[in-house]
């Protein structure tokens, strides 16, 4: 089993940046794909992005990419999401997920077997 603990969230204002963590415990992500979702208010759960945890590649939201970037910190069993330019609309509840079935990041939430509890972003204008 994997435990996903996510911190980071916050009240930004338009423009500013928020640094996501999720710590996973309980088992290594050697062979994961991890990824970030976000559910705004009133609305269903997005992708947000995903890697692989031993390299190779990433993949974006078209709404984020070039403003969010996904990371792992291989010491600290931890995987990242830099969020700068941050929008209104970016507004969401931040979710942690992990699955073990995939090969490759996928944007469905399907696969994704583990998921964190959530943290509350809010960027405000």
């Amino acid at each position: 089993q994997v435990q996903l603990v996510e911190s980071g969230g916050g009240l930004v204002q338009a423009g500013g940046s928020l640094r996501l963590s999720c710590e996973a415990s309980g088992r290594t992500f050697t062979t994961y794909v991890v990824a970030w979702f976000r559910q705004p208010p009133g609305k269903e759960r997005e992708f947000v992005a995903a890697m692989r945890w031993n390299g190779g590649s990433t993949l974006y939201a078209d709404s984020v990419k070039g403003r969010f970037t996904i990371s792992r910190d291989g010491a600290r069993n931890t995987v990242t999401l830099q969020m700068n330019s941050l929008k209104p609309e970016d507004t969401a509840v931040y979710y942690c997920a992990a699955s073990s079935r995939l090969l490759t990041p996928a944007m469905n939430t399907t696969p994704y077997g583990y998921w964190g509890q959530g943290t509350q972003v809010t960027v405000s204008s």
